[in-house]
């Protein structure tokens, strides 16, 4: 923990690799949870006291009593979906409005930015990315364009810039010939129930505010959405999210100077998915990647889709512990491989013209993946409680990752409870 720096949670592979859980973990040793980029297309799901929660824009540190949480300028913001979100948390006992700060500079996703979502997602036919349709992509594309909507909006004559908006997005639906308009009445008004919800939460200008809290020397964590192989600029492209994932994403979408981050805590699988299209290297199509995907209980948190599953990539994840500067490691779910005779993992590439490489390229279609095979540990280790208890073959795949990543593993999850992680010394 930094006192004076804002430390950085993110995923270092797909996504899903395990954040809520995390967070929820490391929260206790913060004053602020801020939440940096995307919007309720990610869940993260935590489990404790016997109860499940997906958080889909609120911080992960919304259940620690009395700590500031902050969404950030970075999110895009669906008022409806988050009044939902917010309701069912007050409803088991968690109180927000006085907690939770919200950025007048994040972006609005409007009903209609989830019908442009739908309309450019059919004219792509079999060059769908897969999107979640819940307007993600179309409310950066209003931002970068310049024509967005944003939280602050809501402060002043809301009405006559909505109308505004909306008219826009008609005219471009108009033009990509979308007819279905089934609900969207019902949607606003749903939408604009939001709006009046949201008015009732700290209104902020949160780049002040986080700066503010660093100079009282309060600890900040920062939490990404999605992972790092889905940002815009350094992940498999076009088949990304449409904002910075990476650890500078922490930088513009809070507002905080680059040499204001302290630690980078990268999570990472013990194994890989992915959800919807795009490439995937090590993805397993047998009986192995079932096993690992019913083990793993590998479905989205928001959208119930099934993962594609596959063995851990550590070509690919180094080049994540490069690009966000890692200092510590979390592996996650180390427990669902706990069954397996042999585990594997990808060393090199080797590229479509023979060659093979350990630099992760700019086209990864065509690669074949190279693996190194270890021992299975074949030891149920969901009720340890200290890292002296894991078997050796686990160990030993464990110092192999480090090694080859260069950077610590500090701590491992075996299961999906708070009380299933193993701090390491």
């Amino acid at each position: 923990m930094n006192t004076g720096k804002v430390d950085v949670l993110l995923g270092l592979q797909w996504g899903d690799e395990g954040k809520g859980k995390v967070v929820d973990v490391l929260t206790p040793h913060y004053d602020v949870v801020a939440r940096f980029q995307g919007g309720p297309n990610a869940g993260h799901t935590l489990e404790f006291e016997g109860q499940k929660y997906v958080l889909r824009s609120i911080p992960s540190g919304i259940f620690q009593g009395g700590k500031v949480n902050i969404i950030g300028n970075g999110v895009v913001l669906a008022p409806d979906l988050f009044m939902d979100e917010a309701r069912s948390l007050e409803k088991s006992g968690h109180e927000l409005q006085s907690r939770l700060h919200i950025s007048k500079k994040a972006h609005l996703i409007m009903p209609t930015h989830r019908l442009l979502d739908r309309a450019i997602e059919a004219t792509k036919g079999k060059n769908k990315v897969g999107t979640t349709g819940k307007g993600i992509g179309p409310t950066y594309t209003d931002k970068v364009s310049r024509t967005g909507l944003r939280v602050g909006d809501i402060l002043d004559n809301f009405e006559e810039k909505y109308a505004k908006h909306k008219a826009l997005h008609m005219t471009r639906l108009k033009e990509l010939g979308w007819t279905d308009f089934d609900g969207l009445e019902e949607t606003e008004k749903k939408w604009m129930e939001g709006v009046e919800y949201l008015r009732g939460f700290h209104i902020v200008d949160s780049e002040i505010e986080v700066n503010k809290l660093l100079r009282e020397g309060k600890s900040i964590l920062c939490e990404g959405a999605q992972g790092t192989m889905l940002d815009v600029d350094f992940g498999s492209y076009p088949f990304v999210t449409s904002s910075n994932t990476i650890c500078a994403g922490a930088c513009t979408g809070l507002g905080v100077g680059p040499g204001k981050i302290g630690n980078v805590f990268g999570i990472m699988k013990a194994y890989c998915t992915r959800v919807g299209a795009g490439p995937f290297p090590t993805e397993l199509f047998d009986e192995t990647g079932t096993k690992i995907r019913d083990l793993g209980h590998e479905y989205g948190a928001v959208t119930g889709r099934e993962r594609r599953c596959g063995w851990v990539d550590l070509v690919q994840l180094k080049y994540s512990v490069m690009l966000n500067g890692v200092t510590e490691l979390i592996m996650m779910k180390s427990d669902v491989l706990d069954t397996f005779e042999t585990v594997k993992a990808c060393v090199a590439y080797r590229l479509a013209d023979g060659t093979e490489t350990s630099d992760f390229p700019y086209e990864i279609n065509d690669v074949t993946p190279i693996y190194k095979e270890f021992p299975g540990w074949k030891t149920d280790m969901t009720h340890f409680t200290s890292e002296d208890q894991f078997p050796q073959p686990f160990k030993d795949y464990v110092a192999f990752l480090e090694e080859y990543l260069e950077t610590p593993i500090r701590i491992i999850s075996i299961g999906p409870d708070r009380e299933q992680t193993i701090v390491r010394k």
